[in-house]
């Protein structure tokens, strides 16, 4: 059986995609709390994470950064 083309829905269908959830951007110095490492800051920046220092140790974050919001 061939595979079904990836088709636009409906304006009126109730079976409507999810919408992309926005990635937040962090730059250099940005002060950061994490779920799980607790209070932080932005000590590099690449395109698929940041790294933070914690105090205690530094720890790089993958992107997306779900648990980790900027203060």
């Amino acid at each position: 059986m061939p595979a079904r083309p990836n088709r636009r829905p409906l304006a009126n269908s109730p079976f409507q995609p999810e919408p992309e959830q926005a990635v937040e951007s962090y730059s250099v110095d940005d002060r950061v709390c994490h779920d799980v490492h607790g209070l932080g800051r932005v000590v590099s920046v690449d395109a698929h994470g940041v790294t933070v220092d914690f105090g205690s140790s530094s720890v790089r974050i993958p992107s997306p950064f779900a648990k980790m919001e900027r203060l």
